[in-house]
C-alpha cells in the first residue's frame, strides 16, 4: 500500500506540531525562573494586602468594616511585637546556652570554625532582612 506524498507530508507536519506543543508545555511547566518566582516568600505587606482583598470580596465588607479590620490587624501586630520583645531575653538565654554546650563538645579548631559558621549565618540573615524577606 503506497502512501501519497500529501499524506506523508501531513503526518510529518502533525508530528512536528505535536513536538512543538509538548516542548512549549514542558517549558512553561518546568522553567527554572518561573519556579524560583513561585517559591519566593511574600512580604508581610503582600500577605496583608491579599488577606484584606479576600476578606473584602468574600464577606462583601463595607469601607467602614475594612477600616475596622485594618485597625484590628494593626492592634494585633502590635500585641505580637510586644510579646516577642518580652520573650526576647528568654530566647536569647536559651540560644546562648545551646552555643555554650556545642562549644564545650568541640575542639579549639572546631570552635573557631563554628564561630565562623555562626557569623556567616548571621550576616546572611541580616542581608535577607534588609532585602525585605
Amino acid at each position: 500500500m503506497k502512501r501519497s506524498a500529501a499524506s506523508l507530508a501531513l503526518s510529518l507536519i502533525l508530528v512536528f506540531v505535536s513536538g512543538v506543543a509538548v516542548g512549549a508545555l514542558g517549558y512553561r511547566s518546568f522553567h527554572p525562573d518561573d519556579q524560583k518566582k513561585a517559591r519566593q516568600p511574600r512580604t508581610p505587606e503582600e500577605y496583608r494586602k491579599a488577606y484584606l482583598a479576600e476578606m473584602k470580596s468574600h464577606l462583601k465588607l463595607s469601607d467602614s468594616q475594612l477600616a475596622q479590620l485594618n485597625t484590628i490587624l494593626d492592634e494585633t501586630r502590635e500585641k505580637y511585637r510586644q510579646l516577642r520583645e518580652k520573650q526576647r531575653p528568654d530566647m536569647k538565654a536559651i540560644q546562648d546556652g545551646q552555643i555554650s554546650e556545642i562549644n564545650a563538645m568541640l575542639s579549639a579548631e572546631q570552635q573557631q570554625e563554628y564561630a565562623k559558621m555562626r557569623r556567616q549565618r548571621e550576616e546572611k540573615r541580616k542581608a535577607e532582612k534588609e532585602r525585605g524577606h
